[in-house]
């Protein structure tokens, strides 16, 4: 089965580096087969019979704490989820650069209330949905000005994510 990992924090403003070619050695160690990484910020393709995305992340960041010493954190989702991400997108059509659109993959689904917390701050300068474990973000605001980028679901809502522009997300499935 195809998978693909992403790690929370790595490599971002010279904090938490880890060498691509670092990390796929670490995956194949691993021994998942058909590893390939995509830009610097910790997207991982990989292909294993193991079948627990739970499972799989506690093994990668377990094995990233022993070879690198980080804490990172690790939202492991299958291809077909992922290929479902794009074909449910919610903002479908409302946006025109691929930048203008998140994905945040949780760690876990969030509660009603959680939910409801994040969907009660949507306004015409940002936008959520949420899917099983994935909020969508519809920017129309930097990043740097947006409850995304002062990351509002992990401090506000306590729950672990790492977010993903369009053009990232529709790489990921490319390769």
């Amino acid at each position: 089965m195809k998978y693909v990992a992403f790690l929370r924090g790595i490599n971002v403003g010279g904090h938490n580096k880890i060498k691509m070619e670092t990390l796929r050695e670490m995956f194949a160690a691993l021994r998942f087969e058909s590893v390939k990484t995509y830009i610097n910020s910790g997207n991982v393709i990989f292909e294993t019979i193991e079948a627990d995305d739970n499972a799989l992340a506690a093994k990668i960041e377990q094995a990233i704490q022993t070879g690198f010493s980080l804490n990172i954190k690790v939202m492991v989702r299958t291809l077909s989820e992922i290929e479902d991400i794009i074909k449910n997108n919610p903002f479908d059509g409302q946006f025109t650069n691929d930048k203008d659109l998140h994905v945040l993959f949780l760690a876990e689904a969030l509660s009603e209330e959680k939910k409801n917390l994040l969907l009660a701050n949507n306004n015409e300068f940002e936008q959520f949905a949420v899917r099983n474990r994935e909020v969508f973000c519809h920017l129309r605001v930097s990043v740097l000005d947006s409850l995304l980028g002062k990351d509002y679901i992990g401090k506000k809502l306590k729950i672990f994510a790492t977010a993903r522009n369009w053009r990232t997300i529709n790489k990921i499935t490319e390769l």
